[in-house]
């Protein structure tokens, strides 16, 4: 495969050992003016992502004015959603070697 890269598995909770430990980009989100820099899961397998309502409000967003709905499964299920659409940008690993 060319220019493969690897990511760093990050523990999620220590309690659980090595089985907390999940592949995370380093990302910066870009909604109009505004960026956020956040780690995001890297899942191979998602059809969606969710972003966190916190960040969201740091991008900028308003969510009472977002009108498209998206259902959710799974352990997400309970939660309302909304479809939304920013920039990412993955940030070079090296920055966090």
């Amino acid at each position: 495969m060319r220019n493969a890269e690897r990511y760093p598995f990050v523990s999620g909770d220590v309690a659980l050992g090595e089985a907390s430990f999940r592949p995370y980009l380093p990302l910066t989100l870009i909604y109009q003016q505004a960026s956020v820099r956040a780690s995001g899961l890297l899942d191979t397998g998602a059809s969606v992502n969710v972003l966190s309502y916190l960040v969201g409000n740091e991008l900028g967003y308003e969510w009472e004015r977002q009108t498209t709905a998206l259902i959710l499964t799974g352990n997400l299920a309970q939660y309302e959603a909304r479809v939304v659409m920013f920039k990412p940008l993955l940030e070079s690993l090296s920055l966090y070697s």
